[in-house]
């Protein structure tokens, strides 16, 4: 289904049925990312799949401040209003872990619970953000400028996915027509509006935070590790997992544990 906010059309699946679950794909992916837990959580949660703005069937806004990220942590609220769900559970991988970390800290009296998979509060300085904003708009720019397979050949191949590389060919045509299947325009404006540079610090409302906090990492992947410890230090009510043999994209590379650990925190909450 079509979901408008803002002037912002959202494609948007939900299926099962029970207590919600927004799911929030990454950057460059889509909805389709989480299919493979529809028969793990459907019986019990009704699973909101949402297209980020810019990514899979949602629209691609020509202005990037359309893509800030207070203004897409708004549209999730304004998509759970028009669906009639006063709180839910939030799930986000990467870019989509800080967009629900961001809807967390703007509107916790939506959160039940909030997972988090290979996901940042953002750049403590202004100087860290400024240099990574002018590496976001360098990349943003070769995307218009090189073209979206010149540009996913480049980011396929950047060290946060190089265990990717093992996982079958298969798998891997799969992650990369989902890539190539956004538009240029979308993803261009997603890194300039709401990369990491853009994003303001969450990390001093990480205390404020009340509700159940899932932190998952890949052990393969020890900058997000490092940055899951800080964030368990700064949370009141959080647990924080490592699975063993996977990097920044667990669901992907172990889809099968990611689906067991996320079933059983929900129902443990």
């Amino acid at each position: 289904m079509n979901i408008v906010s803002g002037k912002v059309t959202y494609a948007v699946e939900i299926t099962g049925n029970g207590e919600p679950l927004v799911l929030l794909h990454g950057f460059t992916g889509n909805r389709d990312t989480w299919n493979f837990l529809i028969p793990i959580l459907s019986e019990d949660h009704t699973l909101i799949m949402i297209d980020i703005i810019g990514h899979g069937m949602s629209a691609s806004p020509a202005e990037p401040e359309r893509y800030e990220m207070d203004r897409v942590a708004e549209d999730i609220k304004h998509i759970l209003d028009e669906l009639h769900f006063p709180k839910a559970h939030i799930l986000g991988y990467s870019m989509g872990g800080r967009i629900a970390l961001a809807f967390a800290c703007l509107y916790p009296g939506y959160v039940e619970t909030l997972i988090l998979e290979s996901a940042s509060p953002g750049l403590v300085t202004a100087k860290e953000r400024g240099t990574r904003r002018q590496n976001d708009r360098k990349l943003a720019e070769r995307i218009l400028e090189s073209g979206l397979e010149a540009f996913v050949d480049h980011w396929e191949n950047i060290p946060l996915f190089e265990s990717q590389k093992r996982l079958s060919a298969t798998t891997r045509a799969a992650i990369r027509k989902q890539r190539l299947a956004n538009d240029p325009v979308g993803l261009s404006n997603s890194l300039l509006g709401m990369g990491t540079g853009s994003q303001a610090s969450y990390w001093g409302n990480l205390q404020a935070l009340d509700f159940p906090v899932l932190l998952l990492t890949g052990e393969l992947d020890p900058k997000f590790c490092d940055i899951a410890k800080s964030m368990e230090e700064k949370l009141d009510r959080a647990e924080w997992k490592i699975i063993n043999g996977s990097g920044h994209a667990i669901h992907v590379e172990d889809g099968e544990k990611f689906g067991k650990i996320i079933s059983e925190f929900l129902k443990r909450n």
